[in-house]
């Protein structure tokens, strides 16, 4: 079992930077890869990054050269650095972990408005 908990939402104005965190708890030897999807209200839940356990990252094209996935191994911590935001960001963000089993956090609020 691995517990998640995403840190870090709130309301940001357009152009502006925001950074969410994600602690992982429990079984978080087993975890291969990491990442980061959202869900607006009345759409499906959509992929946004990837993170794998060698390194490896990838992002869909709609936050690709403003958002930087990242993690700390350290600290079973994973990062999302969003930067440029856009209106279209808002959405509710939730961390994911794959160990053959997937696992998601809760869930936190990302409001881009002016």
């Amino acid at each position: 079992q691995v517990q998640l908990q995403e840190s870090g939402g709130g309301l940001v104005q357009p152009g502006g930077s925001l950074r969410l965190s994600c602690a992982a708890s429990g079984s978080t030897f087993s975890i291969v890869t990491m990442g980061w999807y959202r869900q607006a209200p009345g759409k499906q839940r959509d992929w946004v990054a990837t993170i794998n356990n060698d390194g490896g990252t990838n992002y869909a094209d709609s936050v690709k050269g403003r958002f930087t996935i990242s993690s700390d191994s350290a600290k079973n911590t994973l990062y999302l650095q969003m930067n440029s935001l856009k209106p279209d960001d808002t959405a509710v963000y939730y961390c994911t972990v794959w160990n053959g089993l997937r696992y998601w956090g809760q869930g936190t609020q990302v409001t881009v408005s002016s």
